[in-house]
């Protein structure tokens, strides 16, 4: 029972990544209709560039998280700059998919010929020890991750209900042309949208890099089951990534423990086979009628 627990507690952790990282998605896809399939590499940026911060130039690591979570900002808006608004606006159907992609790659070519194809150790600014929690043994990082997940989507949340600039942001994902009547700049909100999303997946990426290894090829399959997730949960809700991501991370644990590391993604995939076969729209979304 303590090592079910255990498990448990540790694919929640893992499951507050994805979901984090699946947030992201949400952003963009409310205000364009795209999406960042370079989000696994905004996340592996942010980790690499934390990991120079603390490392080699001795930065605290929470000092060093704003810094990063302004470089993954800057890093979203310049993908929906140079990737997304050339497409949007010439109403390429695909065009946005492959530029996001071919960004990502060259990201990852970048961040080998900077740091290396080597993986490479993040210091944890937590003890090492675990914490005895219902019986098992529960990592200070691991609990780190989960509450700055929450608090991030949270705060995410907060300001776009709060703000004007959030309220901007909720007009544009409710009806792009009725915010543009209402005077809001729909272009500025897509870049807005997709600066918000580089920063929350960099952010996870200093979470999760204490827990791992940091190298190039971090984000590539962290983004793909964050889009499980999305998918999972329902690009339209919050509350379906958490749930989604929870349920991935935790089963993901307990397969990879009770059956084999090999076998640990295919709950995952199956499950977003069955969803996509009976509620296309996932678990929470809402599904969209377009009237013709």
């Amino acid at each position: 029972m303590e090592i079910l627990t255990q498990l448990i507690f540790s694919g929640i952790a893992l499951g507050m990544i994805y979901a984090v990282i699946a947030f992201g998605y949400q952003l963009t896809f409310a205000t364009s209709g795209t999406l960042n399939f370079g989000q696994g590499d905004a996340l592996m940026l942010g980790a690499l560039v934390g990991l120079t911060l603390v490392d080699r130039l001795g930065l605290n690591y929470w000092l060093m998280i704003p810094l990063v979570c302004v470089f993954g900002f800057l890093q979203g808006a310049f993908v929906e700059r140079i990737a997304v608004r050339p497409a949007i606006k010439t109403k390429s159907e695909f065009g946005w998919i492959m530029s996001t992609i071919a960004l990502g790659i060259i990201f990852k070519n970048v961040a080998e010929n900077v740091w290396g194809r080597d993986d490479l150790t993040f210091p944890s600014p937590l003890p090492e020890a675990p914490l005895k929690v219902l019986g098992a043994n529960v990592l200070p990082m691991e609990i780190l991750v989960v509450g700055g997940a929450i608090a991030l989507m949270l705060a995410v949340e907060l300001f776009n209900r709060k703000t004007i600039y959030g309220k901007a942001v909720v007009a544009t994902s409710n009806d792009r042309d009725a915010a543009g009547l209402m005077g809001i700049n729909a272009g500025i909100v897509i870049t807005f949208s997709y600066g918000l999303s580089s920063l929350t997946a960099a952010f996870a990426g200093v979470l999760i890099a204490p827990l791992t290894l940091t190298g190039a090829t971090m984000g590539a399959v962290l983004g793909l089951k964050a889009f499980a997730v999305a998918i999972i949960g329902g690009l339209s809700s919050g509350m379906g990534v958490v749930v989604g991501g929870v349920i991935l991370g935790v089963a993901e644990t307990t397969t990879g423990f009770y059956l084999s590391t090999g076998y640990k993604d295919v709950p995952g995939l199956v499950l977003l086979l069955l969803v996509l076969a009976v509620k296309p729209a996932g678990l929470f979304g809402k599904t969209a009628i377009k009237k013709v």
